[in-house]
């Protein structure tokens, strides 16, 4: 393993991995981000969700599949307000880069389009089909589709991009784009040296350039708000990044609240947005505080 400080990243939770990481077994760095495994029922939530979301995606299929590039996964699904100015949810799906596509968080929809939101879903090429820093520029470029082309769809409002788990790192990794207002990220990675030594980086393959100019925690903090949330039931890294990312940028004066969801693993914590009366759902007009359903 190197030695590359990006891999003793400090994660000061008392019960996760700290400035030893390195001199930890192969399979307690694996366990610390296997969100399938420390989750019992995770594969049966999944499944529940990409049901739900296949059902929604039936009933709403007026704007999907909208192209932002010639590869088969830049695509886009709009949800569109009645009010084309309403603010717009631009959601990034999880899966470590390397798993999952906007079809299956469709009914994530259901919570901001109640609150009288637009939503916006990309996907992107997954890992190892494209390096982290091919997906981070597909998601740059996904954002300049929809400041161009969303208007043509109805979706003119001002945009906040929201992500979960790998979304939420591409989350902030977009906060600095010129058509993101703000941002919600939901259980991100923003310090991505530990994950080259584990598992995750098998289909990653991180590099050290990588390291240091993708970790949202390396990098300038962005002065708009991004709400950081977290389910309180989460693994310990997890928890970690998000409490110590959301600390470096209230240090640095950016604003965006810290909500941790009691009693949320990595996925029922996505049930407080897709919930019209979810927490996350409830709060996204801190983010846009001049709207009002």
């Amino acid at each position: 393993m190197s030695e590359n400080n990006g891999h003793q990243a400090a994660m000061s939770s008392k019960d996760g991995p700290s400035n030893d990481w390195l001199k930890l077994p192969q399979a307690e760095r694996d366990a610390a981000y296997n969100n399938g495994a420390a989750v019992a029922n995770s594969k049966a939530h999944s499944a529940e969700r990409n049901a739900a979301s296949a059902e929604f995606r039936a009933r709403r299929p007026a704007k999907l599949d909208l192209a932002y590039g010639a590869s088969e996964r830049l695509k886009w699904d709009l949800y569109p307000a009645a009010d084309p100015a309403a603010p717009c949810l631009a959601f990034i799906h999880g899966g470590y880069w390397q798993m999952n596509s906007r079809e299956g968080f469709a009914c994530l929809a259901e919570g901001p389009l109640a609150q009288g939101w637009s939503v916006a879903m990309p996907s992107h090429t997954l890992a190892p089909d494209a390096s982290l820093t091919q997906i981070v520029a597909e998601i740059r470029a996904a954002f300049d589709w929809l400041a161009a082309h969303g208007v043509e769809h109805g979706v003119a409002g001002p945009i906040v991009a929201a992500g979960w788990s790998a979304g939420g790192h591409l989350t902030a990794m977009v906060l600095d784009h010129p058509a993101v207002a703000a941002g919600l990220a939901i259980s991100g990675v923003y310090e991505v040296g530990p994950i080259r030594d584990t598992y995750l980086n098998e289909k990653l393959a991180l590099t050290d350039a990588e390291i240091e100019t993708l970790s949202p925690m390396r990098l300038p903090v962005v002065q708009k708000p991004l709400m950081v949330s977290y389910g309180a039931a989460e693994l310990p890294a997890l928890v970690a990044n998000s409490e110590e990312f959301h600390a470096l940028r209230a240090a640095a004066g950016a604003t965006g609240a810290l909500v941790p969801i009691t009693g949320a693993d990595h996925f029922t914590v996505l049930d407080e947005l897709r919930s019209p009366d979810g927490i996350l759902t409830r709060r996204l007009g801190e983010l846009i505080p001049t709207h009002r359903p």
